[in-house]
């Protein structure tokens, strides 16, 4: 599985190919976002399984949570939002990476 599917490959004039920076939409707050009080053990990855059915889609918890891009691990008691509605989201990931 690609992890970076939207992401720019960029390549230098007789250079190495690299990876372009990732571009992520704002997410608004919505009437229809679900939220939940973290526990220990939760992973953004296995939260976005279970809400997505699909791991990768973890950058949406980070980005609407406003959280720390450095771990996969929310804070234990907080309350994280959920958005429920993530076709926008992900139609403004690709307009904005493509």
């Amino acid at each position: 599985m690609n992890r970076y599917p939207s992401t720019l490959i960029r390549k230098e004039t007789n250079g190495p190919r690299y990876f372009g920076s990732t571009k992520y939409p704002s997410i608004d707050f919505n009437i229809e976002d679900f939220y939940i009080i973290t526990m220990q053990g939760d992973r953004l990855d296995n939260l976005a399984a279970q809400f997505y059915q699909d791991p990768t889609l973890y950058w949406i918890l980070q980005q609407a949570n406003s959280l720390n891009r450095d771990s996969l691990y929310p804070p234990i008691g907080v309350q994280l939002r959920i958005p429920r509605n993530i076709s926008r989201i992900l139609s403004e990931f690709d307009a904005l990476n493509s």
